[in-house]
């Protein structure tokens, strides 16, 4: 089997998304990259981000896989959405300190605007932490009324340039 291929994934600068916004002093600022059609992101949380001793906050852990999902769901299909529901296994603890990937991908896109991702969190050593799945409602970007004109064409303008 051969090495997957790492294809790093723009993202918008300055927002203040917790996940994945660049602006935001205590979020995640998560870096997307593609393997296939699975979208990733690595990442080592560190002691702001604990729940019980030693253990990461099950909903640190839950956006982890909300936002690696979502950005799935962005990348193939170039839209605006939201999660509407999303479901979580939590198979082992996550240890604060630990490097870990998250992986997500769509897995239905055949009733729009309902469409389906999951997704994966696993540590260094390949060992399944989480398993989750999700459904995102595709947004038009006319009904976005609360987010500024320029964040959309930021966005817009994104879309066009994945590849």
């Amino acid at each position: 089997m051969g090495k997957e291929v790492k294809i790093r994934i723009e993202k918008p600068r300055g927002h203040y998304c917790f996940a994945c916004g660049t602006a935001n002093p205590i979020g995640l600022n998560l870096q997307f990259y593609r393997i296939g059609d699975d979208i990733c992101s690595d990442i080592t949380l560190d002691r702001v981000y604990e729940g019980w001793q030693n253990m990461a906050h099950g909903g640190i852990i839950s956006a982890l896989v909300d936002e690696v999902m979502s950005w799935a769901v962005m990348y193939s299909k170039k839209i605006f959405l939201v999660t509407r529901k999303m479901k979580i296994k939590y198979v082992k603890p996550v240890l604060i300190g630990v490097p870990l990937t998250v992986r997500g991908t769509v897995v239905d896109s055949s009733q729009t605007p309902k469409i389906k991702a999951k997704a994966e969190i696993r540590d260094n050593k390949a060992s399944l932490l989480v398993k989750s799945s999700a459904e995102f409602i595709e947004l038009p970007a006319e009904s976005l009324s609360s987010v500024p004109q320029g964040m959309k064409e930021e966005m817009l303008s994104l879309f066009r340039r994945l590849a």
